[in-house]
């Protein structure tokens, strides 16, 4: 009797289609990866958009900045999220300011203030105390006497806070070093393949000219 005609593959073929498969994909994983992250910044940089709107309109209402929230307690656990004004460096109160908590990277924002700034009633004299340079180690400064920073830690997470109030550890790179400690100095950049952190501020002119226009200034 004569055989029928095999309509299927051979293993051969199915190892040939499979390694054809899998170059594919090698090559396309690459560039996937890519727009993910890029998609992660541009999300997180729209958050912190409406986190400077939300700095400044709690100081439109409260006549001062909200103080960092304790970064070390986990969520949902007592006093998480609320400001507490005995830090001047921690994480966004998220809860405080009734807000997102996380970057797009499910880490927490760092929040760093002024003591000007955050008690009642400052006026168009204050001056803060942060800095922003375009580097650790000898850089130039981008904005000084800042009333607030806020860093989102980026892709890599190096020095951010997880919602458990757990820190990540810190990178080999000295500008994101700086930016995971708890001194009054900042750094920001573009983007390098050991630095990935977005770094934004609240300018005490802007500031004012908020306050002003709502009638809360001079």
């Amino acid at each position: 009797m004569k055989r029928p005609p095999d309509n299927g593959f051979s293993l051969l073929e199915m190892a040939i289609v499979l390694a054809i498969l899998g170059l594919l994909l090698a090559g396309l994983l690459p560039a996937l990866s890519g727009q993910i992250a890029q998609q992660r910044r541009d999300e997180t940089r729209k958050q912190i958009d409406e986190i400077k709107e939300a700095l400044t309109g709690y100081a439109i209402s409260n006549n001062r900045l909200p103080c960092p929230a304790n970064a070390t307690l986990a969520t949902g656990s007592s006093n998480a999220g609320i400001a507490d004004c005995s830090l001047t460096i921690g994480v966004l109160p998220w809860v405080t300011l009734a807000i997102g908590e996380t970057d797009a990277w499910g880490r927490r924002f760092t929040y760093a203030t002024s003591n000007a700034y955050t008690t009642a009633n400052f006026t168009l004299s204050s001056s803060g105390t942060l800095t922003v340079k375009n580097a650790a180690t000898g850089g130039s400064n981008t904005a000084t006497n800042l009333p607030c920073v806020l860093i989102s830690h980026g892709s890599n997470g190096y020095g951010a806070y997880t919602p458990q109030g757990i820190q990540l550890s810190t990178s080999n790179d000295a500008d994101e070093v700086e930016n995971a400690n708890t001194n009054t100095s900042f750094v920001t950049h573009d983007p390098t393949p050991t630095f990935d952190d977005l770094v934004t501020w609240v300018s005490s002119n802007i500031l004012f000219s908020r306050m002003v226009n709502a009638g809360k200034l001079p």
